[in-house]
């Protein structure tokens, strides 16, 4: 890793600090159907994949990991993609600390799409999102350059599963000059920074949880040791957040895995199995900016609390 990589790995870590879950009873997992989570598993139908679809890469075919879900039975104005909802969805983002690409929004690298199993088959990307360091203003470009957590996220509207739940593909990239290849074991760390942004919640590197991840092939199944729960704020909104570890939606491998040779770690896969699951909802509302929306765009104002 050159000198760049470094700087902005160390920044990371200073930033979204890494730190112990030290007991865990690895023999309780409970099955659980992708619905009773608030959202439909995407290898049930439609050929739908929790891996992303990304043009020309070497060698062909490789994906990223759709390894967070914010989930549908959340707050219907967190489910919200919509610039007009002040409080919804890019503003939970915002109090996770991340920001939309540096550039009004343009991001430079490959557009990924995702098959949610939703019948809408390959569908590109909505955003990409960048840890902005504390920097609401300019953050993002520092992790255009500098490389940090970021991720890519699609929402399941189709009309063979209406969960309006989130699919994120999270990861820690390097340097820009480093053409933001992924961070030694990126894929597991940025999905554990991130519920750890979201929960005041803090992991030990592995993320021992890994030992209890079972095969795509055997389903969901929540992980009932593993529930963390942390407050966000931003603009006057405040969330509460709810996170579990899923299991049975990936396989722990690196077949498939896009950059797997430089993201093992250890020789242990590229990922390790996991999907977070993130419930949301909206503890305090911003009146003002409430009614000033509903004013604005005819909304109506108990939408976003009076």
């Amino acid at each position: 890793m050159g000198y760049v990589g470094c700087v902005a790995l160390a920044l990371g870590l200073a930033q979204q600090a890494l730190g112990r879950l030290e007991t865990m009873d690895t023999a309780l997992v409970t099955r659980a159907t992708a619905s009773d989570l608030g959202f439909s598993d995407p290898l049930s139908a439609n050929g739908g994949s929790m891996l992303t679809q990304i043009p020309g890469t070497f060698p062909a075919g490789q994906g990223e990991p759709l390894n967070v879900i914010i989930s549908g039975k959340s707050d219907p104005l967190i489910l919200s993609t919509s610039t007009q909802d002040s409080g919804g969805l890019l503003n939970y983002f915002l109090s996770l600390s991340f920001g939309t690409s540096c550039g009004g929004g343009i991001n430079l690298g490959d557009r990924q799409a995702a098959n949610l199993g939703d019948g809408q088959g390959y569908v590109n990307e909505t955003a990409v999102m960048r840890y902005n360091y504390n920097d609401p203003v300019r953050g993002t470009c520092d992790e255009t350059q500098l490389g940090g957590n970021h991720f890519r996220f699609w929402k399941q509207t189709g009309s063979a599963a209406n969960t309006s739940a989130i699919f994120l593909a999270v990861s820690y990239e390097l340097s820009l000059a480093q053409q933001h290849d992924i961070a030694v074991n990126g894929y597991n760390l940025g999905r554990d920074w991130l519920v750890g942004n979201a929960t005041g919640t803090t992991f030990a590197n592995p993320n021992p949880l890994a030992s209890q991840a079972t095969s795509a092939s055997s389903g969901p199944a929540v992980i009932s040791s593993a529930s963390f729960a942390g407050s966000t704020s931003a603009n006057g909104w405040t969330y509460q957040t709810t996170a579990e570890y899923i299991t049975g939606l990936l396989d722990a491998t690196s077949v498939g895995i896009n950059h797997n040779t430089t993201v093992e770690q250890g020789g242990q896969p590229a990922i390790d199995g996991l999907v977070a699951l993130l419930t949301v909802s909206i503890t305090a509302r911003n009146e003002y900016v409430s009614r000033l929306f509903s004013a604005l765009f005819g909304v109506p104002a108990d939408m976003y609390g009076s």
